[in-house]
């Protein structure tokens, strides 16, 4: 997502009140993650679109802006006339969302409180993750990220029932892995784990200087997943996420916001990339336009505030929950969550935007 800096633990809210007695309950039953990651001399700040970029801007009070580049047109190719049914396919659920996103938090913090009301409401999510959000860090600390999003949707699922995990081979060529949990069905998460493109869009050097930005504009004609997959071109990634989203048959979907959108400048590039591609897809795969909703990322921090009382207390809870496993952010209270510069304001904020309301350019 961004860079944090390690807030002081004893920052107030912002005079906001303290939980109410049923949400403080809610709190305490709610399964005790260890919510410190022992580094020596302290939180480290290099991760989750870090280098030097990062560093620079992990002082900024509303947190980090990422790079605005240029993003060619992206025509995904027609799917086949008999499309066979894909490996990825899953019991169908109720109310079905498809979730592309490009980092695995970019939902708990950008579509929340919307996705906890989905799945407590008994709605079906699948959810996909688009890059490893790995910062140039490796396959371990991309890991440790997706056990963090998992706690989140236990959290939110109300079990911490075991997940499965699975590698399925599809029909585009493409070698993903996917969670379920043993006792829901209803839900799930894929990986794909592309390489992290920075918040300057270059990538980093330990993997390749490259990323979704490089792979969409063709100065890359591969891009590696950080887990030893086979790589992706352009053409495979449109692929892979057509054959996801026709697996899924979703009712809705909700993504990054794509990068024609006004409410796009200052995102971080990966998220402005995977709105566009899932943007130029979802039409091949018959579905409508009306049915996509796609969620504001970092400059929703210049959006009125709009998450609050008892739904931000619960949004925290989920955040804090992942960010126990995140050693890049890790908060050991909601105040300190809150007090982290970017994260603070854009728990507090979830802007979800139409097509007919991207003001695209």
């Amino acid at each position: 997502m961004s860079d944090a800096q390690p807030p002081s633990p004893d920052e107030s809210r912002d005079g906001e009140p303290s939980r109410d007695a049923d949400a403080a309950f809610a709190r305490a039953r709610r399964v005790v993650v260890t919510r410190r990651v022992a580094i020596a001399g302290g939180l480290t700040l290099l991760g989750l679109g870090g280098g030097a970029l990062l560093y620079r801007q992990a002082r900024r009070s509303d947190g980090p802006d990422g790079a605005w580049v240029p993003l060619a047109p992206i025509v995904p190719g027609p799917l086949p006339s008999a499309v066979p049914t894909s490996p990825a396919a899953e019991p169908p659920g109720l109310d079905t969302t498809l979730a592309v996103w490009a980092h695995a938090d970019d939902d708990i913090i950008f579509a929340n409180p919307a996705l906890a009301g989905a799945i407590r409401s008994g709605g079906t999510v699948r959810a996909v993750y688009v890059t490893a959000g790995d910062a140039g860090r490796g396959l371990v600390y991309a890991e440790k990220r997706e056990a963090g999003i998992r706690a989140a949707y236990d959290c939110m699922r109300g079990s911490t029932a075991p997940w499965a995990t699975t590698q399925i081979e599809l029909h585009s060529g493409a070698r993903v892995t996917r969670f379920v949990p043993s006792d829901d069905p209803r839900l799930s998460i894929t990986v794909l784990r592309l390489a992290d493109g920075n918040l300057d869009a270059k990538g980093f050097p330990s993997t390749g200087s490259a990323g979704l930005t490089q792979l969409i504009n063709g100065t890359t004609s591969t891009l590696h997943p950080i887990d030893g997959a086979p790589e992706y071109t352009l053409a495979m990634l449109t692929a892979t996420l057509a054959e996801l989203a026709d697996a899924a048959r979703p009712q809705r979907v909700s993504t990054n916001v794509p990068h024609g959108s006004a409410y796009a400048h200052g995102d971080h590039p990966d998220h402005s990339a995977v709105g566009s591609l899932m943007r130029a897809i979802v039409p091949t795969v018959g579905i409508p336009a009306a049915a996509v909703s796609y969620f504001v990322g970092y400059p929703s921090k210049r959006e009125p505030a709009n998450v609050t009382g008892a739904l931000l207390d619960d949004k925290v809870d989920i955040y804090e929950t992942y960010a126990a496993h995140d050693p890049v952010v890790t908060c050991e209270n909601a105040s300190a969550c809150l007090a982290q510069p970017g994260f603070g304001q854009w728990l507090r904020r979830s802007y979800a935007k139409s097509d007919d309301e991207l003001r695209l350019t």
